[in-house]
């Protein structure tokens, strides 16, 4: 059985930093593109950044460009997101999911996907930005 279990999330001011973890078990990652994914209240889930598998080439969304860093230990089966100079709009809760990645840099989540029945999300792990 496949497991995401995310964490790392809290409250934190604006201006503030977080690290989140989401450890893999089940499934070895070490072939698979991440990324993290958040969906906060009343919005569709939305992309936040994602690593390729192959050579490690990390995207971010715009609006967290420069403030988050994505990264990937195979060996813990284990994929990071430091996120720096937090702003309210990165209120959300945060999921990790293995990940279709084109060469453009669009990705989305294997859950769902045919073929993937294996996957689907973990609990995710509570961000809140406020003063």
């Amino acid at each position: 059985q496949v497991e995401f279990v995310e964490s790392g999330g809290g409250l934190v001011q604006p201006g503030g930093s977080l690290r989140l973890s989401c450890v893999v078990s089940g499934f070895s990652l070490a072939g698979s593109n991440m990324a993290w994914f958040r969906q906060a209240p009343g919005k569709e889930r939305e992309g936040v950044s994602c690593i390729s598998n192959r050579d490690g080439i990390t995207y971010y969304r715009d609006s967290v460009k420069g403030r988050f860093t994505i990264s990937r230990d195979n060996a813990k089966n284990t994929v990071y997101l430091q996120m720096n100079s937090l702003k309210p709009e990165d209120t959300a809760v945060y999921y990790c999911a293995p990940s279709r990645l084109r060469e453009n840099g669009d990705y989305w989540p294997l859950i769902g996907e045919p073929g993937s029945s294996r996957f689907s999300w973990g609990q995710g792990t509570q961000v809140t930005v406020s003063s």
